[in-house]
């Protein structure tokens, strides 16, 4: 009798060991793959979320977490098409559609996924010129996604997104962008001088042959000059006359001479 407590104690222990293992609460972003004698049993072995009961010693669950991940990939070395030697960082958003997949299919869905980005950026950006990566960085990115995305797609894993974060260039790759940069700007400015200096120069052109056609109207540039000097507080004043007012007294004087 002295033992029946503790006999009752070793027993209620047990059931609550067995309970233990029997019992799981998935959160609403989590899935249990199940398998039962090792293997999945039905419905793709999937249960969740919420509460999941297991027979013990028996069924064994994975759990995974539909989350999207954000994988960073390790800056790589590259060398572009065109020989210039890089390195290179990106990230990648990715997700697990198939929870039975990313399980039976392939090891450590995180590593594997993590791998073949490691590999498809140096394959893709290797292909690829240094102009095209640092112009085109938008379409770089949607490649990396389709490609990363169509070998995960058997693990149950969806990229949804690939984007090249930092690319780094020798010293004198980037003093070669910078002195042509300077060369761009430099001939961008000359190329604007002289489009203002042609156009300038039609604009003078028009403005002549409107007032020699017109002389009223270089009469009334010459009183807007006049206008313009007086203003500036001069001791001096000039009046222009036109030539066309000269032209009697030039000739009678002409006339005179030749009697």
């Amino acid at each position: 009798m002295q033992q029946f407590p503790y006999l009752v104690a070793g027993i209620i222990f047990f059931i609550l060991i067995i309970l233990a293992s029997a019992i799981r609460i998935l959160r609403e972003y989590e899935r249990g793959v199940i398998f039962r004698l090792g293997r999945l049993i039905g419905n793709g072995g999937v249960k969740g979320p919420g509460l999941i009961l297991l027979i013990p010693f028996i069924d064994r669950m994975v759990k995974v977490s539909l989350r999207t991940v954000v994988l960073d990939v390790p800056p790589q070395d590259v060398i572009t098409q065109d020989n210039v030697s890089i390195k290179v960082n990106a990230v990648v958003y990715f997700r697990v559609m198939e929870p039975q997949k990313a399980v039976v299919q392939v090891e450590n869905f995180l590593a594997a996924t993590s791998q073949i980005s490691q590999t498809t950026l140096r394959s893709v950006l290797g292909q690829s010129e240094l102009d095209d990566l640092l112009s085109q960085r938008d379409k770089i990115n949607h490649k990396l996604q389709q490609i990363i995305d169509t070998n995960t797609e058997p693990w149950g894993v969806k990229v949804s997104n690939v984007e090249v974060k930092q690319i780094d260039l020798p010293q004198e790759m980037q003093r070669a962008m910078a002195k042509q940069a300077e060369a761009e700007r430099e001939r961008r400015s000359k190329v604007i001088a002289a489009e203002g200096e042609f156009q300038a120069s039609q604009r003078l052109a028009d403005a002549a042959k409107i007032l020699g056609e017109q002389p009223s109207a270089l009469t009334l540039r010459y009183l807007q000059t006049l206008r313009e000097i007086a203003t500036e507080n001069n001791s001096t004043t000039i009046f222009p006359v036109p030539i066309d007012l000269l032209k009697p007294f030039l000739n009678s004087g002409g006339k005179k001479l030749e009697s």
